[in-house]
């Protein structure tokens, strides 16, 4: 039978050569019959191959996936001497793109800060700045969730604006935010009713404002600093004068004699707990 088969695909072969007009010798012939077959192999081993993808139930690819954990160093601080003066840095509006830039200047400087921190500015790009500043030894405050004119709201709005920074913060450090400062430092009854973390002032030296330079900002500082006091800078995005004059208003205040501390630390080292219904803006 496969003697036939093979007969038959000779003289097919050669009945197309004469139709055009071309010779059959026999080596031409058998090339092109080897020819022919090895393309039907090919088919049948593609059409086999075909197949068995149809049929084969499909791979399962498993890809690895790489977590990169970044931790931070603590602040090194020597402990504090209660009979030096003492001050509390402090950052409001984060956190946001300039958090880094001033978490570098006081890990440059080794000098611990309070940041109080507005809930919605907390997302999947900046929560790796309150976990930094957590863990290099900063306190992580509130400063409510919208910055909104807080006198305004109603008791559970204003009960609302500050859980939900104070349970955003403590998905990512474990624990709940221990002072708060109020927007725009806009107090009234309602809030001190409604909040049940104590209130925090603070110095102003006026750096939120764009016609204060640089060299205002750190003379502000300078010349307002006493013992006991909680300086209130700002770390929202763009302000960075701020920035330019961080390292100098802290090596200013080293100079001084100055020991920074976080506000939990300005209260304890001051041997005082914060009293209901007030604002502080010094500790003494």
């Amino acid at each position: 039978m496969k003697k036939l088969k093979g007969a038959i695909i000779a003289l097919i072969l050669t009945a197309a050569l004469a139709g055009c007009g071309g010779t059959t010798p026999a080596a031409a012939t058998t090339t092109t019959a080897a020819t022919a077959a090895t393309e039907v192999t090919t088919t049948m081993a593609t059409t086999t191959t075909t197949a068995a993808t149809t049929t084969a139930p499909p791979e399962t690819t498993t890809e690895a996936t790489t977590t990169t954990v970044i931790s931070y160093s603590p602040i090194v601080r020597e402990e504090i001497d209660p009979e030096k003066p003492i001050i509390a840095l402090t950052f409001d509006d984060g956190p946001t793109d300039l958090t880094p830039q001033i978490l570098d200047i006081l890990e440059e400087k080794q000098v611990v800060a309070s940041f109080f921190l507005i809930g919605d500015n907390i997302n999947d790009d900046t929560a790796q700045y309150v976990i930094r500043e957590f863990e290099q030894g900063h306190e992580v405050d509130n400063h409510s969730k919208t910055h909104s004119q807080m006198p305004e709201m109603t008791f559970d709005e204003i009960a609302a604006e500050i859980q939900y920074t104070s349970d955003k913060v403590e998905e990512l450090i474990g624990i709940p935010t221990p002072f708060f400062r109020p927007p725009y430092i806009a107090t009234n009854d309602v809030m001190y009713e409604a909040i049940d973390i104590p209130f925090i002032t603070g110095y102003l030296p006026n750096d939120y404002m764009d016609t204060v330079d640089v060299e205002q900002r750190i003379e502000n500082v300078k010349k307002s600093a006493k013992d006991g006091l909680v300086i209130l800078l700002h770390d929202f995005s763009g302000n960075v004068m701020t920035v330019e004059a961080l390292p100098t208003i802290i090596d200013n205040l080293k100079a001084e004699g100055y020991q920074f501390v976080t506000v939990s630390e300005l209260f304890e080292v001051k041997g005082k707990t914060p009293e209901e219904g007030k604002a502080y803006t010094i500790v003494l």
